[in-house]
C-alpha cells in the first residue's frame, strides 16, 4: 500500500513539473519574438539620414533626374553664349559688297597724305559681326605691297542686313622726285578673320612705295575705325 502511494505521488510530482515547465518555455518564445519583430521592422521603414526607406529611393532617383536637366540646360546656355549673345555670326567675304566711299580728302598737307574710304556692305538677309584690321594688298604689273596696320584699337561692329561700314586706307601719293614709284593698279581686301580677298581696281594712282619702312605713310586702319 505504501508502495502504491508513493509512486502515485511521485506521478504527480512529474507531471506538476512538465506542465510548469512547458508554460514557462511558451512564454519566453512570445517575449523572443515580440523583440526581434521590433527591430525588424524599425530596419525596414528607415533608411539613412531618417527619411523612410521608400521615399528615400525615390529622392535619389529624383536627384539623378534633376542633375542630368541642369547639365542639358548648362550646356544649352554656353551654346548661346558661344554665338555671341545676339544670334549674329561672323561676316564673311561672299556675303559682304565692296566698294569706295566719299572719304577721299588731305589729312596732312605737309606730306600731301590721302585717305580713302573702303566700304564693306552687309548683302545677306541676317546680322553678321566683324572686328579687326582687313588684309590690304597693293597691286601693280611688277609686284605686290602689302600694307601694315595703324595703331588703332579695333572694336566689333554688327552689321545689319543691308547696313555697311568702312574702314579707311591712308596713302602717300608718288611725286617726281620723292623716291621710289609704285604703280598701283589694284587692291586686294581681305575681311578680318577670313581668306578669301575681293580686288577693286585702285583709284588713287602711284604710291611711294615705302614697304621697308618702320613707319610708312601708307598704311591700313581696322573695320570700323
Amino acid at each position: 500500500m505504501r508502495l502504491f502511494h508513493a509512486a502515485t505521488a511521485l506521478a504527480a510530482t512529474s507531471a506538476l513539473a512538465l506542465t510548469l515547465t512547458a508554460c514557462g518555455n511558451g512564454s519566453g518564445n512570445d517575449a523572443s519574438g515580440d523583440q526581434s519583430s521590433t527591430p525588424a521592422s524599425s530596419t525596414s521603414a528607415t533608411a539613412a539620414g531618417g527619411a523612410p526607406a521608400e521615399n528615400a529611393g525615390a529622392t535619389k532617383d529624383a536627384g539623378s533626374s534633376t542633375g542630368g536637366g541642369g547639365t542639358g540646360t548648362s550646356t544649352s546656355t554656353g551654346g548661346t553664349g558661344s554665338s555671341g549673345g545676339t544670334g549674329a555670326s561672323r561676316c564673311h567675304t561672299a556675303g559682304l559688297g565692296f566698294s569706295f566711299g566719299s572719304g577721299d580728302g588731305k589729312v596732312s598737307s605737309s606730306d600731301d597724305q590721302q585717305q580713302l574710304a573702303v566700304v564693306l556692305k552687309n548683302k545677306t538677309s541676317a546680322a553678321c559681326t566683324i572686328q579687326g584690321f582687313p588684309g590690304v594688298d597693293l597691286k601693280s604689273s611688277g609686284g605686290s605691297w602689302s600694307l601694315t596696320r595703324s595703331g588703332a584699337s579695333p572694336k566689333k561692329v554688327t552689321l545689319a542686313a543691308g547696313s555697311s561700314t568702312t574702314f579707311t586706307i591712308t596713302f602717300l601719293p608718288w611725286n617726281q622726285g620723292s623716291g621710289t614709284e609704285f604703280k598701283a593698279t589694284s587692291v586686294v581686301v581681305t575681311p578680318p578673320n577670313e581668306t578669301t580677298s575681293t580686288t577693286l581696281a585702285w583709284p588713287g594712282g602711284s604710291v611711294l612705295l615705302q614697304d621697308g619702312a618702320t613707319h610708312p605713310g601708307t598704311y591700313t586702319g581696322p573695320v570700323g575705325g
